[in-house]
Order: structure tokens, then C-alpha cells, then sequence
């Protein structure tokens, strides 16, 4: 069981660090808001980690892998995506000012959950987490084996919530406007990527 958990964690871990939409909402916010739209960006994707984690390990990734599924929800996602990202560029063009929690802490928890929920690339990674844990116990895993493998990956999500938005945090008190402005037009152009790249895989 031991081993089960900390394969997870592991997995947790790379699945949150890994760059993507939801960290660059997180640095957009995180960089005008501070410590707590960050976090609030990072809690709310918990949620679509969780949802897309029960969905995996309960073989139901089946169900969207079809098309009737996939299709409405990669397109609502690639439209998500390049709405944040123009807001990333707009931003970077005229960067708002710094405060405290500010707009940037409103709807910043829904928008990371909304995230997480509609990121197609999720089909994929439980796909392969499936696989994965299927091969750690060799052979199918049991409820038991199936709930801590959850709760280590859930577990290191949480962890990477705090680190992610303490590092961002930290970005915003000690760079430079400029940085700032770059990273703004940065997080922008990732988001449109995404959500191109997003549409080019239907």
C-alpha cells in the first residue's frame, strides 16, 4: 500500500508542476492578486483533479473517449482557454494594478475548477493512470488499492496548491514590472497555444 501511495503522490506531483492553463491562470492572477487568488485558482482545480481522478480509476474514461462526449468538450475548452489567454495578452498591453486579493481574487476559485474540468488532456493522462496502477499491483486493482492511490494523488495536489502559490507570491514581490509584463504576454500566448492545440486534436 505504501508503495501504491507514493507512486500516486509522485504522479500527483507531476500531473500539478507540469506547465499548462491552470498554472498560467494562477500566475496571471497570483501576479496581480498575490497568495490568495493564486491559491483560490489552485484549490479550485482540485475539484476537476478530483472528478477526473474517480473517472479514470472507475474505467468511465471509456465513456469519453467518445465522440458525443469528447468532441463538445474540447471545443467548450479551446474557447475557455483562448478567452483567458486574450485576457493574458490584455493584461501584458495594460498591466492592472497590484492588490491585495483585488478582481483578480473573484471567481478565481471557479475558474480553476472550470479548468481542470474541461481540459481534455486529462482523458489522456487518467487513461495511462489506469494503466499505470493496474501495472504497480499487477493485476486489477482492488477498492482498497484504488482509494489510496486517490488519496496520494489528491494528497500532493494539495501540497502543490500552497507551493505554487507561495512561489508565485514570491514572483510578485521581488521582480520587476517589466517581468511582470513578459510573463502577462507569456501566460497569454500559452493559453491560445493550448487552446489551438486543443482544436487541432479533434
Amino acid at each position: 500500500m505504501l508503495t501504491i501511495f507514493f507512486a500516486a503522490m509522485l504522479f500527483g506531483l507531476a500531473f500539478c508542476a507540469s506547465p499548462g492553463a491552470v498554472f498560467s491562470e494562477t500566475l496571471r492572477r497570483g501576479l496581480t492578486g498575490g497568495f490568495r487568488p493564486a491559491l483560490l485558482v489552485q484549490l479550485g482545480s482540485l475539484i476537476g483533479d478530483a472528478v477526473w481522478a474517480v473517472i479514470g480509476l472507475t474505467s468511465l474514461i471509456l465513456l469519453l473517449a467518445q465522440d458525443s462526449v469528447r468532441v463538445p468538450l474540447t471545443i467548450a475548452c479551446a474557447a475557455y482557454l483562448a478567452w483567458l489567454g486574450i485576457q493574458g495578452l490584455r493584461d501584458a498591453w495594460q498591466p492592472p494594478a497590484q492588490e491585495e486579493g483585488g478582481q483578480q481574487g473573484r471567481n478565481a476559485f471557479g475558474a480553476g475548477a472550470l479548468l481542470s474540468l474541461s481540459n481534455p488532456k486529462n482523458i489522456v493522462f487518467w487513461g495511462a493512470l489506469g494503466s499505470a496502477l493496474a501495472g504497480i499491483v499487477e493485476g486489477t486493482p482492488s477498492h482498497m488499492e484504488m482509494a489510496v492511490f486517490f488519496a496520494g494523488f489528491m494528497l500532493a495536489s494539495v501540497l502543490w496548491c500552497f507551493i505554487c502559490a507561495a512561489l508565485v507570491d514570491w514572483l510578485r514581490r521581488y521582480t520587476s514590472q517589466l517581468w511582470h509584463r513578459i510573463s502577462y504576454a507569456g501566460c497569454g500566448l500559452l493559453l491560445l497555444a493550448l487552446a489551438g492545440l486543443t482544436l487541432r486534436g479533434l
